[in-house]
């Protein structure tokens, strides 16, 4: 790692408010993706906009995220989709504000209206199911500033190019990971899941999600990183022909 960004150092801090999750945000892609710039969030307009179009007050994590980097599609969008303030909206039953859609539909994210009040709010995932009945908002994540780090740190594993990979883990998978890897301070998700909970680890400036022993996910700060890992890991690895 870099001298100016100690990746773990910073998310250790990111991870304990929303202040600091910025701080991570900002330390992260100037490093990892491409620094911010003013023009990257969305305006103060947009926001009051979708308040008076909802009837709500949005969350001060939600307006802060949108405000810095909201229309960063890399850092939001490569793989599944954070609504612009036009598109958020209140679910069909009246239980929260969506602001996050998988990106074939398969689920969304949102926040629960009762907690629109607060500042930091718990994160909730609802899965598209075929019986509709079934479907329930479950927990994702205890804070929205959180959920926003998840997001930057997992979309920026989607970017097209050389940097990124895929791997379907197998047995030995994630006791290699451990081995060749350190654990980042950020907490196993979905809330509730601990033993299949998604993971994430820095080895050898590659950063990896292990999604519960099941796929590993990659980001390298270089092609030779990634490659490095992919010898470290070895597998049928979506890119590794490259």
């Amino acid at each position: 790692m870099t001298q100016e960004f100690e990746l773990a150092a910073s998310l250790a801090d990111g991870v304990k408010d929303r202040s600091g999750a910025w701080v991570f945000v900002r330390g992260f892609t100037a490093h990892w993706t491409g620094a911010l710039e003013s023009g990257d969030g969305w305006a103060e307009a947009d926001l009051v906009a979708a308040e008076e179009r909802l009837g709500v007050r949005l969350p001060a994590a939600l307006r802060e995220a949108y405000l810095l980097f909201g229309r960063r599609r890399d850092l939001t969008s490569n793989h599944d989709v954070l609504l612009g303030p036009a598109e958020l909206y209140v679910d069909a039953a009246g239980e929260a504000l969506v602001f996050r859609h998988e990106n074939q539909g398969a689920a969304s994210w949102g926040v629960l209206l009762d907690s629109l009040r607060d500042d930091d709010p718990a994160v909730f995932v609802r899965p598209d199911l075929a019986d509709k009945s079934a479907e329930r908002w479950e927990a994702w994540l205890e804070r929205l500033s959180l959920c926003f780090v998840e997001i930057v740190l997992s979309e920026s594993l989607q970017a097209d190019g050389e940097l990124c990979d895929f791997l379907d883990a197998d047995d030995d998978t994630v006791g290699l990971i451990e081995e060749h890897a350190v654990r980042l301070p950020f907490p196993a998700y979905p809330i509730g899941e601990v033993e299949n909970g998604i993971r994430w680890f820095l080895g050898q400036d590659v950063l990896l999600r292990d999604d519960g022993g099941a796929a590993v996910l990659a980001r390298g700060r270089t092609a030779a990183d990634l490659d490095r890992v992919r010898d470290l890991i070895p597998g049928d690895w979506l890119d590794g022909s490259r």
